[in-house]
C-alpha cells in the first residue's frame, strides 16, 4: 500500500544546545514542528559520547515541552559497556522505547582510539542482550556508501549485520539523488533486508555549511545544484527558495515510490522544514 503524504510518518531531528538560550530556542523550534504532528523527535548524541547528559536533558526537556515521543541517539565509541548499560536502564527507567543506536564518530584528537565496541551491530546486539526487545532500535544506512567504507558492496553487508543484529528501522544518511535511494533500497531488499529504510532529508538553507557537512559524512551534492547555490552567493532568500524547491520536488519523488516515511536533519532551524512539510501536505 503506497501511503499518502498526510499518512506518512515524518520525524525530526535536533543537537543539544550549548546554552540555556540555545536550549530556549530548541524549544520553540520544536513546539513549532510538533505541529506536524511527527511520529518522533531524535536527539543527536556527540562524538564519542560526549553530549551525553545534554542529550538526555534535552530528551526529556522536549517530550515535556512539546508531549512528542522524544528519542535519543546512543553510540558506542567512547564507552564502556558499564556506561551504555547504565545508560540503558536509565532511559528503560524514563519510559523510553527508542533508540537510534549508532557507531559514533570519534572525537578529534582521540586517534586509534577503540572502545570496547566498535561497530553498530555490535551495539545493536549489546542492546539486545541487556534488554531484549524493549527497545525500538533505528539504525543508519548509507545510499551512497559510509565515507569509511571499503566499497558499496561492504557498506551493504555491514548494513545487513545491523539488520540481523536485531534493528527493527533504519534512517539514511541525507542525500540529493532519488536515484541512490531506490538503488541501495533494492540492493538491500534483494540481500533479504525487509526493515523500513526511511529517507533522511536535509534541507538546503547555507551553502557553506552544507558543503562542510556534505564533504565529512560522504552525502554528494549534484554539480547542478553546487553550481546554482555558488551562483547565488550570499542571497540567503534566493538560495531558500531554491533549497525548498530542490527538497520538495525529492520528497514527491521518495513519497511517489512508497518510501515509509521521511526523517528531517533540522539543524534545530524550524522555518525551511516547516515549509517543506507544508508543500508536501504532511
Amino acid at each position: 500500500m503506497t501511503m499518502t503524504t498526510s499518512t506518512l510518518p515524518i520525524s525530526f531531528e535536533f543537537f543539544p544546545a550549548k546554552t540555556a538560550e540555545g536550549a530556549k530556542k530548541l524549544e520553540i523550534t520544536a513546539s513549532q514542528l510538533a505541529e506536524n504532528k511527527p511520529e518522533f523527535f531524535s536527539v543527536t548524541y556527540g562524538a564519542g559520547g560526549s553530549t551525553r547528559d545534554r542529550t538526555l536533558e534535552t530528551v526529556t526537556g522536549l517530550s515535556q515541552v512539546t508531549g512528542v515521543s522524544t528519542v535519543p541517539h546512543l553510540s558506542c565509541i567512547g564507552d564502556t559497556r558499564q556506561e551504555l548499560r547504565a545508560l540503558l536502564k536509565q532511559y528503560q527507567q524514563l519510559g523510553i522505547n527508542r533508540l537510534v543506536a549508532l557507531r559514533g564518530d570519534r572525537p578529534s584528537g582521540m586517534g586509534g582510539f577503540h572502545g570496547e565496541l566498535q561497530y553498530a551491530n555490535e551495539l545493536v546486539s549489546f542492546i539486545r542482550e541487556e534488554t531484549g526487545d524493549h527497545f525500538i532500535l533505528e539504525v543508519a544506512a548509507y545510499p551512497e556508501s559510509h565515507p569509511q567504507a571499503q566499497n558499496f558492496e561492504q557498506d551493504l553487508l555491514n548494513f545487513k549485520r545491523k539488520v540481523d543484529a536485531g534493528a527493527n528501522s533504519a534512517i539514511t544518511q541525507y542525500f540529493f539523488s532519488a536515484e541512490a535511494y531506490f538503488y541501495f533500497r533494492d540492493r538491500a531488499t534483494a540481500l533479504g533486508i525487509e526493515i523500513p529504510i526511511v529517507p533522511g532529508i536535509m534541507p538546503i538553507t547555507n551553502y557553506t555549511r552544507l558543503a562542510r557537512f556534505s564533504d565529512a559524512c560522504g552525502a554528494e551534492i549534484p554539480r547542478w545544484i553546487r553550481k546554482q547555490l555558488e551562483a547565488y552567493g550570499d542571497d540567503v532568500q534566493s538560495i531558500r527558495q531554491f533549497g525548498e524547491e530542490v527538497i520538495t520536488k525529492l520528497c514527491e519523488r521518495l513519497v511517489a515510490d512508497g518510501v515509509p516515511g521521511l526523517h528531517f536533519y533540522t539543524l534545530n532551524q524550524a522555518a525551511a522544514t516547516q515549509t517543506i512539510c507544508q508543500n508536501l501536505k504532511l
